[in-house]
């Protein structure tokens, strides 16, 4: 190979559309808190937990009549470029789940049993699930269940995130209120924080409201047994995904079943009828013993989360619907919930694959209470558990260079980064570290650029808050790209993001400053089988997380052409991608009229088909060099402006499309066409990919 393919921006979209809402960290209630006259802290308690209690209820309530579903609908995520060597590969387990159903009632349980296990058994050989077309090739006509499902959690993280910056904006809203209602009476002053909170909502109710009524849940009708494209081992981040897929269409209940209105689908079954449970240890008499599980029916215990059952339960909804699963012999769902620091949410659920209702009776609980208890038992033939009684078992963070294995470099940023970097090599024997490049943190110029002198900037004094005021977030549509949480967010994709820069008012924790915080996550640079190189965080990185900038020398493209055998040449064709130039996948969003304008003038307009500009990190650059492409990425490219406003020369961000766990390989699409790529004797040039994605094209170009 004489000359190495280029690595372009092409910007694509931060998640995938699919919306959905996100639920509390462990299905807690939020607290009622009424305006009502002061009274003793012990009969206000008691108020409060009746309110609270009620509420619920109500909520369920509204949960179950609502038995029916939507279509749903997806949409596609944009592509980004960058460097040849990699190309990332998805740690999760990729194979297609099919749906199981018992279809005849009065079967023997051994036949029952045996039937559910060949069909799970032969969903964990499935060629990926690809839904539509054939799996090979130079790429799928159709989506794989795969892909369909984390576009589905891409657009619910995006709803989510927009909610969340309307609930910024409310609390933001109400403490200048409360400041400037000081001096008024405590009567208006008590109207005001009473309105406050009746207006409160959690996003990610909100956020699952928005997927239903846009018929946007992947699965709106329920179904008996496994789902295609969640295997044995998928991890949901909030109940509220859960609701998004529709793999649990409760935000609350342990229990999800078919109601009656399913008795036209299902006329062989008794309904009531289970399909999935989860088991988060909120009932105090639950008992986990991973293939064999007691479970305590729903219903009667106390609503603040304290576990005790306060009532006895009835042999309704839920209870009655499990029951019947005992006496059809149909297998349910069972997602466990667990407390996990590497969550946003603070709970991790993991589908554990499909259980057989044995049987169930009535006993007093421990709080003295009846409840209903059912003994579930795992089907044979599916992967081993991922999860036990106390902890996530996917993968150890090292928690010391002592125990990294394999370890060739401990920091090979040099001391550059506040964290430092180890390598790891397990592949090569002997071991060799990365070699061949000098570490850099910051983009370096070539001599015959020419930076732009600095944007003139907003005059906001502190932090960036309100958007109808700050100049820089009038060139973003007059709203900020990012939100608070998580130490900042980007809520979407853009085409370009305008940050605040060297000449504004504000100072470096303004929100609007996301990206230029350089790394916050703990990294690692890995050697693969047939990959090369690649990185991985030992942290969890929620969606839309600012990862690195793609580091190296900024140079004309022009000058390159002495360049052989450089796989780090990254395009910055932000300008192209906004056009919808050479094919790009161009991105929704407000930008400043005038800034695009600016950009016609016959200089530009002459470099249209080819960026004129690019990034080199063939010799000095950073982590971002050693990240992979993959077909189905968990980053996204996205061009950022702040010192200046040439779109030409927009910094080069990646940011996480997904929940990321730790120990997931970290990677991104280059976008290359397929025989995009020529040699310098004319020939198309091919390269394979090695990514593993359910929708791999098989071809990197």
């Amino acid at each position: 190979m004489v000359v190495q393919p280029l690595h372009c921006v092409d910007n694509g979209e931060l998640g995938s559309v699919v919306e959905t809402e996100k639920k509390s960290p462990k299905g807690k209630v939020e607290q009622v808190v009424s305006s009502q006259r002061r009274t003793s802290a012990r009969i206000q308690a008691t108020k409060q937990r009746a309110e609270k209690e009620e509420l619920v209820r109500k909520r369920v309530e509204l949960l179950d009549e609502n038995e029916g579903g939507s279509k749903k609908r997806t949409s596609v995520y944009s592509r980004r470029r960058v460097n040849v060597e990699n190309v990332s590969e998805v740690v999760e387990e990729m194979n297609e789940s099919e749906v199981f159903v018992s279809s005849e009632v009065d079967k023997p349980e051994s036949e029952v049993v045996k039937s559910a296990g060949e069909v799970v058994k032969a969903n964990f050989g499935g060629q990926n699930g690809v839904v539509g077309g054939e799996g090979g090739g130079g790429g799928a006509t159709e989506k794989s269940v795969f892909a369909r499902v984390k576009e589905t959690l891409r657009l619910f993280n995006k709803h989510y995130l927009h909610f969340v910056q309307e609930e910024e904006k409310r609390c933001q809203k109400e403490e200048d209120n409360k400041k400037s209602s000081k001096s008024s009476k405590s009567k208006k002053r008590n109207a005001i924080e009473a309105d406050a909170k009746k207006k409160a909502k959690r996003p990610d109710l909100k956020a699952i409201s928005k997927m239903i009524e846009s018929n946007a849940v992947m699965y709106p009708e329920k179904r008996i047994g496994n789902l295609p494209g969640i295997n044995v081992g998928h991890r949901f981040y909030s109940r509220a995904e859960m609701v998004a897929v529709g793999f649990h269409s409760h935000w609350l209940n342990g229990i999800d079943y078919m109601g009656m209105s399913y008795s036209k689908e299902y006329g062989n079954y008794t309904l009531p009828l289970a399909v999935a449970i989860v088991l988060s240890g909120m009932y105090e008499d639950d008992l986990d013993n991973a293939d064999d599980v007691v479970y305590t029916g729903q219903g009667g215990h106390d609503l603040t989360g304290n576990k005790r059952q306060i009532r006895d339960q009835v042999m309704e909804r839920g209870n009655l619907a499990l029951k019947n699963c005992v006496e059809q012999r149909v297998p349910v769902r069972v997602i466990r919930g667990h407390e996990s620091a590497s969550s946003y949410s603070g709970k991790l659920y993991t589908y554990d694959g499909l259980y057989k209702v044995v049987q169930y009776w009535a006993e007093k609980g421990i709080s003295g209470f009846t409840v209903f208890k059912y003994r579930l038992r795992r089907l044979e033939g599916q992967p081993t558990l991922t999860t036990n009684q106390v902890q996530f078992v996917y993968g150890r963070v090292p928690q010391s260079i002592s125990e990294i294995r394999g370890l060739v470099c401990e920091d090979i940023s040099g001391g550059e980064e506040y964290v430092p970097i180890p390598a790891t090599n397990l592949v090569d024997d002997p071991p060799v570290p990365p070699t061949g490049f000098t570490y850099s943190k910051a983009i370096q110029v070539a001599k015959n650029i020419k930076i732009p002198t600095n944007a003139s900037g907003c005059n906001c004094d502190g932090a960036c808050v309100d958007p109808q005021t700050c100049a820089c977030a009038k060139l973003n549509g007059c709203d900020f790209p990012y939100v608070h949480r998580d130490g900042g967010r980007l809520i979407e994709a853009k085409d370009i993001v305008f940050e605040c820069g060297p000449n504004c008012g504000c100072g470096p924790h303004c929100v609007n400053r996301t990206s230029q915080r350089g790394l916050k996550y703990r990294f690692e640079v890995f050697r693969t089988p047939k990959k090369g190189w690649a990185v991985r965080s030992w942290d969890f990185i929620p969606s839309g997380a600012p990862v690195c900038e793609y580091v190296g020398v900024l140079m004309k493209t022009e000058d390159l052409d002495s360049v052989s055998e450089n796989n780090y040449i990254f395009d910055i064709d932000c300008l192209q991608t906004m056009r919808g130039i050479g094919g790009r996948e161009r991105r929704l969003g407000d930008v400043s009229v005038p800034t695009i304008s600016n950009t016609d003038r016959p200089e530009d307009q002459k470099s249209e088909s080819v960026p004129e500009f690019c990034i080199d990190a063939g010799s000095s650059g950073n982590m971002a060099r050693f990240i992979n492409h993959s077909c189905e990425p968990n980053l996204f490219v996205q061009c950022v402006l702040s010192s200046h406003h040439d779109l030409k020369l927009a910094r080069v961000m990646l940011f996480a499309a997904d929940n990321i766990p730790p120990l997931q390989e970290l990677t991104y699409d280059y976008g290359y066409a397929l025989d995009s790529v020529t040699g310098p004797d004319g020939k198309i040039k091919q390269m394979a990919c090695y990514c593993g994605a359910a929708d791999c094209r098989k071809r990197l170009f």
